[in-house]
């Protein structure tokens, strides 16, 4: 299939705002590239990196300078997908010595091999920011539509795959509805592939919490809940295969060689067979979290660290693992089984460890008693709790309704959109950031500005940060690339004539910069509208609306 097919529809999704006709647009598209006999199934795979506005390759190598000196475009469409999808392939396994250069010989031979739209397009899914308003949920449902098949199983499909590409490719070319429910129900829990965790939704109390569960706690009809203290660690799951163990991030990366004390302590467990879920963190001797830079320190990419040093870092650094969920044990699939039985399981698995590795829980049907809980854990320097249905089965990929987060502030992980040059004694810096949450329909809509909770070194990392990510500087408001997540605490919302989404966040503050979550995983904005009414909040603009 020619690049301009992908390209043309790309714009028809990106003129509308209706979901329903974008899952059209992609269905169809999606339907002639797998009827292309010529092309192969594997374009399929490319075809739905494409729409949903990514590469297959998760690095090219090709920065946001690399586009602004483009080639000029060529007057006929010509490339395939498949041709781009090797341009790219290739420029990724460039390294070393004048691989500079070759890349960049690379780009402008398929930047110039490609119409104006074209090269529009291309530039979009270098630079992430294709801003087509097709996110991956709307290209799920529309590969459900184009093989005829219920959506639930494509998304359970890609949920234990881990990726929509290869599921697209089995349902789009199995032959016909029947055939592709077959080959969707093929996808499993295989052991040694991560699947996407399991999210929790957020609540701005216990109380609440365990009203968005349904439970009714000290009522004799009520339902007991778990609730489990809340690390403020990395994302881990765990998956062992005999000796064989494989460490994997909330974004599914492998970073076994990074955490050999991971992968020792689950070595040791009894089970040979094993997929772990839970959190990685430096404690202190105290049993006190470590701040989440010393954490995020050892999971971060080594870059140009050696072995040895390496090696120093994990001995002064050491990240202890504490699981909470349990999705395979001894070859025994517990995915859809209820979180009380996967308990049941892990807690026999983790009885005998040499330390603890359990995330410490109650389960309760006592309201006051889940409160008193949630009360202590912050006292002792947790990041709060997350209550959890007994009846849930582990809904991976999804932020289900079985788990609600509760912290003791108010948080929300937005994208920075633009930054101001700081003044006085920030002069010379990057200071006054500027906050966007997630349009599900495309784009981001701000909610603010906020230059509170930034030490020195943030400032100055922050201020190399931006300015790699700069596509415009107006002197005093640097735009960006709206990439970088950041964690936001703030005291409440207000309803706001100054912004568009008429909300505007009071005392805004940083807690941290999230480089262990893309834009795409950011809060959206009817998250934020769901807030707002719980929060409160005045009726205009104060004098605190940009925190």
């Amino acid at each position: 299939m020619l690049l301009a097919e992908v390209a043309a529809t790309s714009d028809a999704v990106a003129a509308t705002r209706s979901r329903l006709a974008k899952r059209a647009a992609i269905a169809d598209l999606l339907r002639r590239v797998a009827d292309d006999a010529e092309a192969g199934s594997a374009e399929v795979e490319i075809a739905v990196a494409y729409l949903a506005g990514e590469l297959r390759q998760r690095r090219t190598g090709l920065g946001w300078r690399s586009l602004r000196d483009l080639p000029a475009p060529a007057e006929e469409p010509g490339l395939t997908l498949t041709d781009v999808d090797a341009a790219f392939a290739r420029m990724a396994d460039l390294s070393g010595p004048g691989s500079a250069t070759a890349r960049q010989a690379e780009a402008a031979a398929l930047f110039g091999a490609a119409t104006a739209r074209e090269q529009s397009l291309l530039a979009g899914l270098v630079s992430g920011e294709l801003r087509q308003g097709a996110l991956d949920s709307v290209v799920v449902d529309a590969v459900a539509e184009a093989a005829g098949v219920p959506a639930d199983a494509v998304r359970r499909a890609v949920m234990l795959a881990g990726a929509t590409g290869p599921v697209a490719r089995a349902a789009l070319t199995a032959g016909g509805p029947q055939a592709a429910t077959e080959a969707l129900a093929t996808f499993r829990l295989t052991v040694g592939r991560p699947v996407r965790p399991m999210l929790a939704q957020s609540a701005p109390d216990v109380g609440a919490a365990l009203d968005k569960l349904g439970a009714a706690p000290g009522d004799p009809s009520g339902t007991a809940v778990a609730v489990d203290v809340k690390l403020d660690g990395i994302r881990v799951q765990v998956h062992r295969d005999g000796d064989e163990v494989r460490v994997f991030t909330r974004s599914l990366d492998d970073i076994t060689a990074r955490v050999p004390e991971i992968v020792a302590a689950v070595r040791a467990l009894p089970a040979r067979v094993l997929v772990l879920d839970g959190e990685a963190l430096v404690v202190g001797p105290d049993g006190v979290p470590r701040p989440f830079q010393e954490t995020a320190a050892r999971s971060a990419t080594q870059g140009e660290r050696t072995a040895a040093e390496e090696a120093e870092l994990a001995a002064s650094l050491e990240l202890s693992p504490f699981f909470f969920d349990v999705l395979n044990a001894d070859g025994r699939d517990l995915l859809d089984e209820p979180l009380r039985d996967r308990l049941a399981v892990l807690d026999d698995l983790l009885a005998d460890a040499a330390g603890p590795l359990a995330v410490r829980r109650v389960v309760t049907d006592d309201a006051a008693a889940a409160a008193a809980f949630f009360d202590a854990a912050v006292a002792e320097g947790q990041e709060g709790v997350v209550v959890k249905s007994l009846a849930a089965p582990y809904a991976a990929g999804r932020r289900g309704a079985g788990w609600v987060k509760v912290k003791p502030r108010h948080t929300l992980d937005l994208v920075v959109l633009a930054v101001e040059q700081g003044s006085g004694r920030r002069s010379g810096w990057l200071s006054n950031i500027w906050l966007g949450a997630r349009d599900p329909e495309g784009g981001f809509v701000m909610l603010g500005k906020t230059f509170k909770g930034m030490t020195d070194k943030m400032l100055a990392w922050q201020t190399q940060r931006f300015r790699e990510l700069q596509t415009s500087d107006e002197g005093y408001v640097v735009h960006v690339r709206p990439e970088q997540v950041v964690e936001i605490a703030f005291d409440g919302l207000q309803r706001s004539t100054r912004y568009p989404g008429g909300l505007a966040l009071r005392f805004a503050r940083v807690v941290r910069y999230r480089d262990d979550k893309t834009a795409a995983e950011a809060d959206t904005i009817d998250t934020v509208r769901a807030l707002a009414r719980p929060l409160g909040g005045g009726a205009t603009d104060g004098p605190d609306a940009e925190g």
